[in-house]
């Protein structure tokens, strides 16, 4: 009895230690939000938005990967709006945009918003610019609407089958994975984000700090789960073969997440691929290497199509 006493003070100290509850929204409004974010309703969802630059210059829309915000584009951004009218967006359950209306996190869903985000906007006609999940958000609207895209960007985009991940089918999102719902030291996250680094450096505190804190926003978590769990890969080589849309593709050549290798696959299937690499840069180029990776992504954007 004494025993099991002493297990059960011991696993429930744990389980307080390490419990991580959600931050306030407005506490992470105060902090992230900037003069030049706005409110969207699209859909049923409340999303925010940032539209900078000339509004009558050539648009281009920034879509983020999994578990980031549309603040991994600042310097990217910073640099186009004073020639493009530059839009990028908290996807719904990520960054200070709230969970989907519907719940409901497929691609197809995504595609709608970008759609609808377009329409009220007046936009007919924008590049697109996608990284990881949002590359393979980008390709997939390139080939579903081409008649809405001008030019396309992906950086290390995901869709292709991998081990463990198979075509129409749903992956198994390990039962460890949801415990991130109640529990998320920060040294944990620093353990998940390391390898889409290759210089440990470049991930410094202070981003440690604002990819933790946006990730503790109210039921942003689940959503992320949720958004893993509404990944069904089609055979992606089909769609990209239809996209006739001048294409770039950035990759880190050092990429631990989606591999440097992967880009051939690409660069095979697409009919207009331009590929740039970078040496000793991960996963996240605009983030590690952005004033290296920013030359060839101005010059593809701003040259005449």
């Amino acid at each position: 009895m004494v025993m099991t006493l002493i297990v059960v003070l011991l696993f429930a100290t744990s389980a307080w230690a390490l419990w991580t509850p959600d931050r306030p929204l407005a506490d992470l409004q105060a902090q992230y939000q900037t003069p030049a974010d706005e409110a969207v309703v699209l859909l049923g969802n409340r999303l925010r938005l940032r539209d900078t630059g000339p509004k009558d210059a050539p648009a281009v829309l920034m879509l983020h990967g999994f578990g980031a915000s549309l603040e991994t584009w600042e310097p990217w951004a910073q640099a186009l709006s004073p020639q493009m009218r530059v839009l990028r967006l908290d996807l719904p359950g990520s960054g200070l945009s709230g969970p989907d209306a519907a719940g409901d996190y497929s691609d197809s869903r995504t595609l709608a918003l970008l759609v609808a985000l377009l329409d009220q906007r007046q936009l007919g006609r924008v590049s697109v610019v996608g990284h990881s999940i949002g590359g393979r958000m980008a390709w997939t609207f390139a080939a579903r609407h081409p008649e809405r895209v001008n030019k396309l960007v992906l950086i290390a985009p995901d869709g292709f089958a991998s081990p463990g991940i198979a075509y129409g089918q749903r992956p198994e999102v390990p039962a460890s994975m949801g415990l991130m719902r109640y529990t998320l030291p920060r040294w944990m996250l620093r353990m998940s984000l390391e390898p889409a680094y290759a210089d440990p450096a470049a991930l410094s505190d202070a981003l440690l700090v604002r990819y933790y804190e946006l990730m503790l926003a109210p039921q942003s978590r689940s959503a992320l789960l949720a958004r893993l769990q509404d990944t069904v890969l089609i055979d992606p080589v089909p769609l990209l073969q239809s996209i006739q849309a001048p294409t770039l593709l950035l990759w880190g050549e050092q990429d631990a997440m989606i591999p440097f290798a992967n880009s051939a696959d690409y660069v095979r299937a697409l009919p207009h691929a331009t590929l740039v690499g970078f040496d000793r840069v991960g996963h996240l180029p605009h983030e590690e290497a952005s004033a290296r990776s920013l030359a060839p992504l101005q010059q593809f954007l701003i040259a005449p199509p």
